[in-house]
């Protein structure tokens, strides 16, 4: 069973099946235990528009959108110093076909992401989730060693560092495996709320209408 529960905590092991996926609900606070690879828009260019596999098989395993800072240590090995999510919606109209190719099931960014995630997520069993602002340093400690590093003549932001993170997070679950999306509908009950007061302020401050 790829999701246990430990210290009141919900955490994802990989590798994660579809099945895995099934009841976790947007909303949801989970932690990553397992594989986790870091992978942005140049890597996400490469596969979908280049069509050149990734170095890294993320089948089942979770991707990162992250521009870490890396420390390299002696033998070729490195060290996570820092690593905060970048703006996800900047991988929007690569998502679905990068799910589709390489087989993804956990995608972790930060911000909103729209209607080919959600495509991607639905049609293929995989969620995207966001980690809280302000959690790089954090985050990096989450890391238990960096297994691999490829594609490093992208420099170090777009590198595929290949990770073994323990209980990394917290990740909110924006869009379930379902094609639920978390951002989306508490837009829709903002505007609510908010048409609702605007018209309760306009009769007490007139001058606004």
């Amino acid at each position: 069973m790829a999701v246990k529960i430990e210290n009141g905590k919900k955490i994802l092991v990989t590798p994660v099946s579809a099945e895995d996926l099934k009841d976790i609900k947007i909303g949801d606070i989970i932690y990553l235990t397992g594989e986790l690879t870091t992978c942005r828009d140049v890597a996400h260019r490469r596969l979908v528009e280049e069509h050149r596999p990734l170095p890294v098989d993320v089948r089942n395993n979770a991707i990162l959108h992250a521009g870490p800072i890396i420390r390299p240590l002696e033998n070729d090995k490195f060290e996570m110093v820092s690593v905060g999510p970048t703006t996800s919606m900047r991988m929007e109209k690569f998502e679905y076909e990068f799910v589709k190719q390489t087989g993804v099931r956990v995608i972790i960014g930060k911000g909103g992401m729209k209607e080919d995630t959600e495509r991607a997520c639905k049609e293929f069993g995989a969620i995207f989730c966001v980690i809280p602002a302000g959690n790089a340093v954090v985050a990096a400690t989450e890391v238990e060693e960096i297994m691999r590093a490829e594609w490093r003549d992208l420099g170090m932001p777009e590198t595929l560092w290949n990770c073994k993170v323990k209980e990394f997070g917290p990740l909110i679950v924006a869009i379930d495996a379902k094609g639920n999306n978390y951002f989306e509908q508490q837009k829709v009950e903002y505007n609510k709320r908010k048409d609702k007061e605007y018209e309760r302020i306009i009769k007490e401050v007139r001058f606004i209408k």
